[in-house]
């Protein structure tokens, strides 16, 4: 960041600039405050030296408006300038560093967080290329890397434009930073355009260095087109892959859907948590958001409208050179629309050499790497439309807090940081604000050692209230973890009576009557699921053992190590559980072993010995203590333990699907885009059949029911399906933005839900939609989370804005409730998504990370 100039405009529509971020091609950066202090934006301005080629303006509203559709996950809501003399878009200021920055800072990334940054460009680049448009944004400089993920800040060649220039007769010159093969050879950018800049992306990312593009332009062309890709310093498990990205024959370069299930089969954004920047440029990215929240607009007179900054036709000697760290340790990240390239224009920098580029046509040229100007007429040509809302990437992989019913596929976690706690309570005034003042008060009233205050003794709360219509009921009593305590890693109930938590401290039993704490155990740390073991102990599986805990102190009544009780399987890595079925659960482990060379012949050498993994799945009983059987599976994805999420259990047989983070390479390719569904016999483990059904992907919604019935999300539809045979038995058809998440049955019902934040009910049998109801919450990349009160006349669905309750029966909506979330250590926004846990017949807990709420529900 760097002091604003003396001509630099003060105000952008509502935003009052606070500081330089940086310049680009096309445009300068500011740092801005919005009405609310803590409303941050960055501020892309475009020069006025283009913004008066009518050309340019077209194309720069036209990449916004790209932005706008592609808005969600990496890309947030832009705020596009009303029509005048002045060109602007603003967008939630995120605290991150560009690729380039951020190769300078700390060199070649990780191989973990090349996975996260390619999948996450992989995934919006196969929302883009769904539609029929090609993306070309993308570049060192238009690429973030932030806390919780990859962000994009360009939608198009303007954005990604390595120099730019007005030239007379109304033409717009513009250069990009990096070409393909064909664009070299003079023919249109499509689609695989995209995949083979990535692949030079993530070789960057990866090595430091550009393969084919560096040196000078007219010798990087001729590589482009020409020559073989240098990947020897690329990791080998990335190798192939990049490799494929950057074939000379479009045809042969994978597509972005495969390319993201390939680096990151959960989900670019499930794969980014716990961290997965390097040490040195996370703590650049939090110094670099203190420095940004304790700016200050600088002192004198405001102006009401902006005023135009100087531009110079060269570019400024001040800019930021790609690949250099700035000097205050990095410049605020954003996420915004056209303008986001490289920072200014520094030559044929040796890692991003600049190449001629086009805008949505590609003229043929003489000469291979001559900077192409384009007439109006074709810088006019707008990008292919984009759908209204574009498919979005696959469900992402989690490991899931375990239920005893099949769990639910999590709604896609929000941005991490300040912004997107903000959103969702801008989310909140725009849904009505009842919920948000419940919520509010009811965090104020914690005490600092995380009981409640407004309900210390052990006699139950007293009723609340009648709640008027659409506002939360009072909740009976609220508890939240301290601040000095470990986030919890899970939460479960137990009889009804206790609310149990883990983290990686120990474990915590609320009283369910009273939000009063009863007990907290150090010895059982790290838990990753909470059970029912019969009516007396609590059962906790954690990551090397099972631990049956007293209800009335915590005090570890049993203790079984893998160890010890699985024989034949040493050093047992386990999976998150699959399910439970009274006192029988399921769940997967695997070892490995050596295998030794065979003996050679004589005067031959030895062979090496080699590593296998074997893999099983195993039914255990959670009340004798025993395991009932165990079976040989196929191991997953390394280091090697399948998990099974459990998708029905019935009297005779289990159905289980791996998830799809655990599928190897191998299993991917050979399943084509489907999943695969397994089912063993209850009593004996016996495998019975493997089965794919219709479309279901492996990330996509399932769930199964007694009945012998299989639902699971098909395209835009929900298709069911008989689990005997495969054959399809109805679809429920929705938009093409729908997308339908885990649905959950309940009697005759199907309860459902889907991406275009709509839950609804239908008939089991027939697929008969009886309501359909919105949560009124925008649409985002994931599906509320349903779950049934114990008397299942209430469903709640819950979504990183909001929970929303309805009457099961009719769809009627009942209530909304939003919190603001108790802080974390560090005092940052809480940005978790709610979690809704049944609670007897008539209340449910409502978790939002560290808070915790006792709701009444019919």
């Amino acid at each position: 960041m760097e002091a604003l100039r003396q001509d630099d405009p003060r105000r952008f529509g509502p935003y009052t600039t606070l500081a330089r971020v940086r310049e680009s091609a096309v445009a300068v950066h500011f740092l801005a405050r919005g009405t609310d202090r803590d409303d941050l934006a960055v501020v892309t301005a475009a020069r006025p030296a283009l913004a008066s080629v009518p050309a340019f303006r077209r194309r720069f509203r036209s990449e916004a408006r790209t932005a706008e559709r592609l808005a969600g996950g990496p890309v947030p809501q832009p705020d596009v300038s009303p029509e005048g003399d002045v060109l602007w878009t603003a967008t939630a200021y995120v605290p991150a560093v560009t690729l380039s920055e951020a190769i300078g800072l700390a060199g070649p990334l990780p191989e973990r967080a090349v996975r996260v940054l390619g999948a996450g460009l992989a995934g919006t680049l196969s929302r883009v290329h769904a539609s029929g448009a090609v993306f070309q944004g993308l570049a060192p400089g238009t690429v973030l890397l932030a806390e919780d993920g990859p962000r994009l800040t360009a939608f198009g060649p303007l954005g990604a434009a390595a120099h730019a220039e007005a030239r007379e007769g109304g033409q717009l010159s513009v250069r990009l930073g990096y070409l393909t093969p064909e664009q070299v050879e003079g023919q249109e950018a499509g689609p695989a355009s995209d995949l083979f800049v990535l692949g030079l992306l993530l070789a960057y990312a990866a090595t430091g260095t550009t393969p084919l593009a560096d040196g000078p332009a007219e010798e990087a062309a001729e590589r482009i087109a020409h020559g073989s890709a240098e990947l020897g310093s690329v990791p080998a498990g990335l190798r192939a892959l990049i490799a494929g990205c950057l074939s000379k024959d479009p045809a042969g370069r994978p597509t972005a859907g495969s390319v993201a299930a390939e680096l990151a089969p959960e989900g670019a954004a499930d794969r980014a948590q716990g961290g997965w920047l390097p040490a040195v440029l996370a703590a650049a990215v939090t110094d670099q958001a203190a420095r940004a929240r304790a700016l200050e607009p600088p002192a004198g007179p405001v102006d009401d409208g902006p005023r135009v900054p100087p531009v110079e036709d060269r570019t400024p000697t001040d800019a930021v050179p790609t690949g250099t760290a700035l000097p205050d340790g990095g410049a605020p990240g954003h996420v915004g629309p056209p303008g986001g390239g490289h920072d200014g224009d520094p030559g044929e920098d040796s890692r991003t050499t600049r190449f001629p580029g086009t805008g949505a046509r590609t003229p043929r040229s003489d000469r291979a790497t001559a900077q192409l100007t384009l007439p109006e007429e074709v810088a006019n040509t707008a990008p292919p439309p984009l759908p209204a809302a574009v498919p979005p990437p696959a469900q992402p992989y989690a490991y899931p807090a375990f239920t005893a019913a099949p769990p639910a596929l999590p709604a896609a976690a929000p941005p991490a940081g300040p912004v997107t706690g903000r959103r969702a309570l801008l989310t909140a005034v725009a849904a009505g604000a009842a919920g948000l003042v419940v919520g509010g008060a009811g965090v104020a009233a914690l005490g600092s050692d995380g009981s409640a205050s407004a309900t210390t003794d052990e006699k139950p709360a007293a009723e609340p209230r009648p709640a008027l219509p659409g506002r939360p009921p009072e909740p009976r009593w609220t508890y939240a973890r301290p601040a000095t305590a470990p986030a919890p890693l899970t939460a479960g109930v137990w009889q009804d009576r206790l609310l149990v938590l883990t983290d990686t401290a120990g474990a915590t039993a609320v009283d369910l009557r009273t939000g009063r704490k009863v007990w907290e155990r150090a010895d059982a740390a790290g838990a990753q699921s909470v059970l029912t073991a019969g009516e007396d102990l609590c059962f906790l599986a954690a990551p090397t053992e099972f631990l049956w805990l007293s209800p009335e102190n915590g005090r570890i009544r049993h203790r079984v190590r893998f160890a010890d009780q699985f024989d034949g399987v040493p050093d047992m890595k386990v999976a998150p559980l699959t399910g439970q079925s009274g006192s029988v659960l399921w769940f997967t482990g695997s070892h490995t072993v050596t295998v030794r060379a065979p003996k050679p012949k004589k005067g031959k050498k030895r062979g090496k010995d080699t590593q296998v993994v074997k893999a099983y799945f195993f039914a255990y009983d959670v009340v004798r203590r025993e395991e009932v059987w165990r079976v040989a599976v196929p191991p997953g994805r390394a280091p090697g333990t399948p998990a099974y999420r459990l998708i029905a259990a019935r009297n005779a047989d289990l159905v289980v699907r791996q998830d799809a983070g655990t599928l190897t390479p191998a299993d991917v390719r050979a399943g084509q885009g489907k999943a695969v569904f397994r089912c063993f016999d209850r009593t004996s483990g016996k495998p019975l059949w493997n089965r794919r059904f219709g479309t279901v992907a492996p990330g996509g919604a399932a769930a199964g029911d007694q009945e012998g019935r299989l639902f699971g999300a098909v395209g835009d539809g929900l298709g069911a399906f008989e689990t005997g045979s495969g054959k399809p038995l109805w679809t429920l058809n929705g938009t093409a933005s729908s997308v339908f998440g885990t649905p959950v049955a309940a009697g005759a019902l199907l309860h459902t839900t889907n991406r275009d934040q709509e839950v609804g009910a239908v008939e089991r049998a027939t697929g008969k939609v009886l309501w359909r109801r919105s949560t009124e919450v925008p649409a985002g990349d994931g599906c509320p989370a349903l779950t049934l009160s114990g008397s299942a006349r209430t469903l709640l669905a819950a979504d990183a804005s909001q929970v929303t309750a309805f009457a099961a029966a009719d769809g009627r909506r009942l209530w909304k409730f939003q919190d603001i979330g108790a802080p974390a250590p560090d005092g940052a926004a809480v940005t978790a998504p709610y979690r809704v846990l049944a609670a007897g017949k008539t209340s449910v807990v409502v978790q939002r990370e560290r808070a915790f709420y006792a709701f009444p529900v019919e």
